[in-house]
């Protein structure tokens, strides 16, 4: 197995960290670690630099989105000199954690870029970089048609989550975008896997899961869509209709809004025992112009 790469349905293998390299975590509370020396910072500016730069893992943050991000509208006039602080503290906690010299930490890992700063972690160390690896082979793999692969790549993803990104941070409006594409990215993730699960035929390993997610989202209408499928498929006639009911119930009593149409029409197939549930998409999968999947008219498309 390649250097950095993991098993496809499995965590990445660990090793013990070579000089420089940290065990990071922002896919969750942040987490920084050497060996077993804990790496980040208790304040909470520090704290905010450190998540700033790791959600924009490679690229440069100038010095002024640190400042904005750090006090908003109300920067003082000491914050330039401010952050040089937190960043040299930083730069401290690195030196004395992963055995590099203050100028090899300044070089290689938490670097002075034109007016800003980079942070580099290394490949396979790094939650949210192999957060984005792992997508990326499953995106690749569900345009190609190979379902099975995408959905072990997609779950591999997902399971690397320990809860909202950066949980513990306070977060700036920087850092509060980037949490909301990571939340989005995740989402959209877990509907392309639950999706090619149930084109996989796991109708009936996917029910515990599914009770739980629609409980805690109760408004959404593909992953209720999603269940109701998974429970028509599995025998479960009555209660795909109970969960179709219970939707409708919460999005009456919250929005005064009725489920789309789309969902109103699975909600009749269920009645109607129509074969078309058999083979219904959710979500529509991307693929490449050169695969030729059947189409579905009936209920086709994203609920």
């Amino acid at each position: 197995m390649p250097p950095g790469d993991i098993p496809l349905a499995g965590a990445p293998a660990h090793r013990a960290p070579s000089a420089g390299e940290l065990d990071v975590r922002v896919l969750g509370p942040l987490s920084v670690h050497h060996g077993g020396a804990e790496v980040t910072p208790t304040a909470q500016k520090p704290c905010t630099v450190l998540a700033l730069l790791l959600l924009n893992h490679t690229r440069v943050v100038p010095v002024p989105a640190l400042i904005d991000e750090l006090w908003q509208d109300v920067p003082p006039k000491s914050a330039r000199a401010a952050l040089q602080i937190y960043v040299s503290h930083l730069r401290k906690a690195l030196t004395t954690t992963t055995g590099l010299s203050l100028a090899e930490v300044s070089a290689d890992v938490l670097q002075t870029v034109h007016n800003g700063y980079r942070l580099v972690v290394a490949p396979g160390r790094f939650d949210l970089e192999t957060y984005h690896r792992l997508h990326r082979r499953g995106h690749t793999a569900m345009t190609t048609g190979d379902h099975r692969a995408a959905a072990q790549h997609f779950r591999a993803a997902l399971d690397l989550w320990r809860g909202p990104a950066v949980a513990d941070v306070r977060p700036g409006t920087r850092i509060r975008a980037e949490v909301a594409a990571l939340e989005q990215s995740r989402l959209t993730t877990r509907d392309y896997r639950v999706e090619l699960d149930l084109r996989l035929g796991a109708h009936r390993e996917l029910l515990s899961e599914l009770a739980v997610l629609t409980l805690r989202d109760r408004l959404h209408e593909n992953l209720h869509a999603q269940y109701v499928i998974a429970l028509y498929r599995s025998g479960h006639r009555i209660r795909a209709l109970e969960a179709f009911h219970r939707l409708r119930h919460n999005m009456l009593a919250e929005f005064g809004l009725e489920p789309s149409p789309r969902l109103k029409e699975l909600h009749q197939a269920v009645l109607t025992l129509d074969p078309v549930l058999d083979r219904v998409e959710v979500v529509p999968l991307p693929r490449l112009p050169v695969v030729d999947l059947p189409e579905f008219p009936a209920l086709a498309g994203s609920f």
